[in-house]
């Protein structure tokens, strides 16, 4: 069984290659495949995606928009847990407007540097981006509004830390809204596929255990505020974008007629197991003292 460390490292390395390839418009698996599909899947206003930088869009990995239902207000700190190359950074630094602050944690080089280029291009000042994991964030404690992620909680092989560190930099009262990746009854082969895991599938957990492990990190108001159920299509169209640019150099990728068929297979068996889920929670406020 492999250790957090080394299941966090595969993440990484996986998602460097990832943000590092060129973007590419049509075609097969590992071919010239088009990034950024997601996006049109997740939900993202098409006037506020027009007005951000193309290179934060196209290597969006996302799986929802965590800010579309988000009451986040001028002056607020957002915290973004595993920011990527920024598209959530930027419009959440539109939001919170010259007086307030978004903070985005990632662990990868390659998807810091490429959010710092996008800020730059942005001509935001109110955003930074801090190396660190999600499940030890460098931020201090009690000093953000909102927490906000986009499929990357079901990345990592300690969940239960990652909702205890949001808890903890929350301020009281402080709000979470957060779109990840859950899944029911999955086939043991996908649980075991190493692969399958950097594509957010292997590593995700029941709606119902997420709402749980929240709730135990001390949470309340915890809700599901909108899901989208994968279809086989929206699948195959995920397997062919995002998931082929995760997987490259698997065994899946590189395989020509053999593996867009075996991703076509992966996307058959997960129809209608797989979801995208909006979850919100609130750090309780401290009893008044008598």
């Amino acid at each position: 069984m492999k250790s957090s460390d080394q299941v966090r490292k595969e993440v990484s390395h996986a998602y460097a290659r990832a943000v590092s390839r060129p973007v590419k418009t049509s075609g097969p698996c590992c071919g010239p495949v088009q990034k950024g599909v997601v996006v049109k899947l997740a939900g993202y206003d098409s006037e506020e995606i027009a007005a951000l930088p193309e290179e934060a869009v196209v290597n969006a990995f996302g799986c929802g928009n965590p800010l579309a239902y988000s009451e986040v207000r001028e002056g607020e700190t957002v915290l973004d847990l595993g920011s990527g190359a920024g598209i959530d950074l930027l419009l959440a630094a539109r939001k919170v407007g010259p007086s307030g602050k978004v903070i985005g944690v990632d662990m990868t080089d390659a998807m810091i540097a490429k959010a710092k280029d996008n800020i730059a291009a942005s001509g935001l000042s109110n955003v930074e981006v801090r190396k660190g994991l999600i499940e030890n964030l460098p931020v201090e404690s009690d000093s953000v509004d909102w927490v906000i992620s986009n499929c990357v909680i079901n990345l990592s092989p300690e969940k239960g830390r990652v909702f205890a560190e949001i808890v903890r930099v929350l301020r009281p009262g402080g709000r979470m809204l957060v779109s990840d990746i859950v899944v029911e009854e999955l086939p043991d082969w996908v649980r075991r596929d190493v692969a399958l895991y950097a594509s957010c599938v292997s590593g995700a957990i029941s709606e119902a255990e997420y709402l749980d492990e929240l709730r135990r990190a001390g949470l309340f108001d915890v809700e599901v505020r909108e899901r989208i159920v994968y279809d086989e299509a929206q699948l195959a169209a995920f397997t062919g974008s995002e998931l082929s640019e995760v997987l490259e150099g698997s065994a899946y990728c590189g395989g020509g007629a053999a593996a867009n068929d075996r991703l076509a297979d992966i996307a058959c068996s997960l129809a209608g197991k797989i979801w995208s889920a909006k979850f919100f929670a609130r750090k309780r406020n401290p009893a008044p003292a008598n």
